[in-house]
């Protein structure tokens, strides 16, 4: 189950966070994307040797927690959208497809033009999009 969405600007703002869990367990799961931020820019300026993750969007599984996995994925504009779940055995296709619905939600969104490039995302439409991708996430995978 997802726990948590965000999306991070190039200068480690964030634009969007959304916690689907308890009011009491979002300041923790903030504490969490905050973290991971770390992990992507490690991941970003430390590139492996093979030159095919250069081209890569999709940085896989940030890191585990005990009780949370974190993934991560970066826009070609140096956005990071990052993905809290609580399934320990999440297929990366199924993250994958996720990121691929997420970053079209958050193209759609900031391709208004009465957003502001760099603030936060305030679109209602945006959000009911974002809550519809989280709610069909691994049923595809179930079928």
């Amino acid at each position: 189950m997802i726990v948590c969405v965000a999306v991070v600007g190039h200068q480690n703002n964030p634009l969007y966070i959304q916690s689907f869990t308890e009011a009491d367990d979002a300041l923790k799961l903030h504490h969490i994307v905050h973290c991971s931020l770390d992990v992507v820019d490690e991941r970003v300026n430390n590139p492996k040797k093979s030159s095919s993750t250069l081209n890569e969007t999709f940085l896989g599984l940030l890191y585990p927690t005990e009780n949370y996995k974190v993934y991560g994925y970066l826009t070609n504009t140096k956005v990071k959208l990052i993905l809290v779940t609580t399934d320990l055995d999440v297929r990366d296709a199924d993250v994958r497809n996720f990121f691929r619905k997420f970053h079209a939600a958050y193209v759609d969104a900031v391709s208004n033009p009465f957003h502001v490039p760099g603030k936060k995302i305030t679109s209602r439409t945006f959000a009911e999009r974002v809550s519809t991708i989280v709610k069909s996430f691994g049923l595809s995978s179930a079928g």
